[in-house]
């Protein structure tokens, strides 16, 4: 099936719109803002969405059910990059990427061979998600000191880049099967091209931080995948993408509140070990 070049130009603008979508709110309005919506499943919808669009919604709902098990490949991605991206500049870039995208083939290859369904494509991801939060469990954290300045460029090429992979990915989708456009799907768009801005401004130990948080920062991405496997072909890519999103939010939501009363626990039971001065 011919792509018509108004997809083509939606699929570009929509990519590109979102990366500096996000930016923009960093700015303008707060980064927690920003950091909010950078946990909605953006990449893996627009994907979804033009593979459904340039394909058929039930093509992209059977390859949201392998998108399910598709994040542990992603994972894997995090981990080769993690292994082999330990010098900084462009020679930790280099070699984090090669290292995550092989890992993300091997474990893809893998996962493509497999005759998944919602319910085993979940628990997959939920396992893999385990593992690696075990397997991350001592690497140390650290934060990104701000530069001082807002870099516009470093979004662009950001923006440019999560455009290139949404267009690799739904191309792909036209000479791949379904289980592949799934698998594809759970690139992630807008994490990579963060991790390689970071790396060249901060280092790699910053990205190993993310690395390391990313596993728990899933269940948006799988709440979503879930919801339009069984809504595109029964409401539509348009309704069933708007369902998707909701369900992605009230996760997004429960867990942020969970993670805030977490705290809180933890606080309050720091201050009770707390010996009195008056002792």
């Amino acid at each position: 099936m011919e792509v018509p070049l108004s997809w083509q130009l939606a699929k570009l603008a929509v990519s590109i719109g979102m990366v500096l979508g996000l930016g923009a709110i960093a700015v303008r309005v707060s980064p927690r803002m920003a950091g909010l919506l950078a946990g909605y499943p953006l990449g893996t919808a627009i994907a979804l969405f033009f593979i459904g669009l340039e394909l058929s919604p039930g093509f992209a709902a059977t390859s949201a059910v392998h998108t399910l098990a598709g994040f542990t490949a992603t994972l894997a991605l995090g981990g080769g990059y993690l292994l082999a991206g330990r010098r900084p500049g462009l020679p930790g870039v280099v070699a984090g990427t090669a290292a995550g995208l092989a890992a993300f083939l091997a474990v893809s290859l893998v996962l493509t061979r497999v005759e998944f369904d919602r319910l085993t494509g979940t628990l997959t991801t939920l396992a893999a998600i385990a593992l690696f939060t075990w397997l991350y469990r001592r690497v140390p954290e650290s934060i990104a000191r701000p530069t001082g300045r807002f870099s516009w460029a470093a979004l662009v090429v950001r923006a440019l880049l999560a455009a290139v992979i949404i267009f690799v990915i739904t191309g792909l989708a036209h000479v791949l099967p379904a289980a592949w456009a799934g698998v594809m799907a759970a690139f992630p768009v807008t994490m990579y091209p963060f991790l390689v801005i970071l790396h060249l401004t901060h280092g790699p130990d910053p990205v190993a931080t993310v690395i390391k948080h990313y596993p728990m920062g899933l269940g948006s991405l799988l709440s979503y995948a879930l919801c339009v496997s069984f809504a595109y072909p029964t409401l539509g890519l348009a309704l069933g993408t708007l369902a998707g999103f909701a369900v992605a939010t009230l996760w997004l939501v429960a867990w942020t509140r969970l993670q805030a009363w977490l705290g809180n626990r933890r606080a309050e039971h720091r201050g009770r070990g707390r010996p009195s001065r008056d002792t």
